[in-house]
C-alpha cells in the first residue's frame, strides 16, 4: 500500500513508520501540520492534536528521508473537544483533512502512518479524517506496552532526543537534549515514582529524531537554546529551539560487512542493480514466529524484500543473525539498516 506518513519529527511517528514498511507499505511522502510562522509562541501552541515543538527542523527531517514533504500552517483551534468528533469550522482537526486531502490527490496514497500509542482523542479525529477521505489509518503502536516500545524504539537505532520537558522530575537543564538510550532508566524509575507515562504520552516529554534507521543522512544540532514556557517550581515546562542544524552523510561500517558470532554477511549489487548478499548457509529449521510483535521476523523480511525481488539472499542474512541470537530487536534492526543505507 501506498503510504504518507504523519510526521511531528518524534519518535513515536519515525517508529512507526518502520512498522509499516515492515508489514510490507511504502512510504512515498511526509505531512506535517505547524504553527504560523508570525504567531507569539509559536514553537508551542499547547495543542491538543500536534506536536509543534521542533517544527523548524521537519524540512530537514523530510530530505533525511529524501521524501517529499507536505505542509500545512495550522489555522484553527480545538472547537470540538468531545469524546466523539464531528466536523466543525474553524477546528484544528479541519486543517489535518485539508492536508491529507491535499497529498492524497498528489501522492495517490491509501494508507496514512500514524504515531499515536494512547491518545483516543487524537485516534477518534485521525479516524475521522481518514474515513472522510477513504484512507486507511495505519497504527501499529496502538496501545502498546510503553516500557516495551521504548525499549524496541531504542534497540532499532532511533536516535531521538528530548527536546521538550512538562512533568515532575524532569529538569530542563539536566535533560534536554538527552537521548532516548540516556533517558530510559530514569524515565522508567519516575514511572514507578510518580506513574509518568514511560513513552511521554501524558504530554511528560517530546522528542525529535535525529537519525534512524530509515534517514539516508543524520541531523546534527550545531546550536540550540533552552526556552523556559512556564516556570512552575516543581514541574517547569520548557523546550530546546533549534538555531543552527546540518545533514551529515551516513556510510555503512566495514564496507557493508555485518560479523554475527561465527559467521558473516557481506551486501552487494549484482548487474541488475539487485542487491545480493553473501555468507555461510545453514540448513536449519525456519525460526519460530517471534512473540507478540505483531508479525514474525520471517513475515516482516519476507514481505518487504519480495518487493525488491531480493528475498533470498538478505533473507538469508537476517534470518542467519536472528537464529544466531534469537534477538529479534538486533535482526530487524540489522535488516533496516541493511535497506535504508542503500535506498
Amino acid at each position: 500500500m501506498r503510504v504518507a506518513a504523519l510526521i511531528s519529527g518524534g519518535k513515536d511517528s519515525c517508529y512507526n513508520m518502520m512498522q509499516c514498511i515492515a508489514a510490507g507499505h511504502q512510504i512515498v511522502a511526509l505531512a506535517n501540520l505547524r504553527p504560523a510562522e508570525n504567531q507569539v509562541g509559536s514553537d508551542e501552541l499547547d495543542s491538543y492534536m500536534y506536536q509543534t515543538v521542533g517544527h523548524h527542523a521537519v524540512d530537514l527531517y523530510a530530505e533525511a528521508m529524501a521524501l517529499p514533504l507536505y505542509r500545512r500552517t495550522i489555522r484553527g483551534r480545538s472547537v470540538d473537544t468531545g469524546r466523539v468528533y464531528t466536523e466543525r469550522e474553524g477546528d484544528e482537526v479541519e486543517d489535518l483533512y485539508e492536508l491529507l486531502k491535499l497529498v492524497k490527490e498528489k501522492e495517490e496514497v491509501e494508507g496514512i502512518s500514524v504515531g499515536a500509542i494512547l491518545s483516543d482523542y487524537q485516534r477518534v479525529r485521525v479516524e475521522n479524517v481518514c474515513k472522510r477521505l477513504n484512507l486507511q489509518p495505519l497504527a501499529y503502536l496502538w496501545q502498546r506496552n510503553q516500557e516495551d516500545l521504548l525499549r524496541e524504539m531504542i534497540s532499532s537505532n532511533i536516535q531521538a532526543i528530548i527536546i521538550k520537558v512538562a512533568a515532575l522530575g524532569l529538569d530542563p537543564d539536566k535533560h534536554l537534549g538527552k537521548t532516548l538510550d540516556q533517558m530510559e532508566p530514569y524515565l522508567l524509575e519516575l514511572s514507578k515514582k510518580y506513574g509518568v507515562h514511560v513513552c511521554g504520552e501524558g504530554g511528560e516529554y517530546e522528542t525529535f529524531t535525529l537519525d534512524c534507521p530509515l534517514f539516508k543522512k543524520k541531523i546534527i544540532v550545531d546550536a540550540s537554546e533552552v526556552v523556559i514556557h512556564s516556570a512552575d517550581a516543581f514541574a517547569p515546562v520548557a523546550y530546546l529551539r533549534f538555531l543552527e542544524l546540518h545533514l551529515e552523510d551516513k556510510h555503512l561500517e566495514s564496507s557493508d560487512k555485518l560479523f554475527m558470532g561465527s559467521r558473516s554477511c557481506e551486501v552487494n549489487r549484482n548487474e541488475d542493480n539487485v542487491l545480493t548478499v553473501t555468507g555461510e548457509e545453514d540448513q536449519g529449521e525456519t525460526p519460530p514466529p517471534i512473540g507478540n510483535h505483531g508479525v514474525t521476523f520471517y513475515k516482516t523480511v519476507s514481505l518487504y524484500f519480495t518487493q525488491l525481488h531480493a528475498l533470498s539472499p538478505l533473507l538469508l542474512c537476517t534470518v542467519t543473525i536472528y537464529e544466531d541470537t534469537h534477538n529479534y530487536e538486533l535482526a530487524l534492526m540489522t535488516f533496516y539498516h541493511l535497506i535504508f543505507a542503500e535506498y
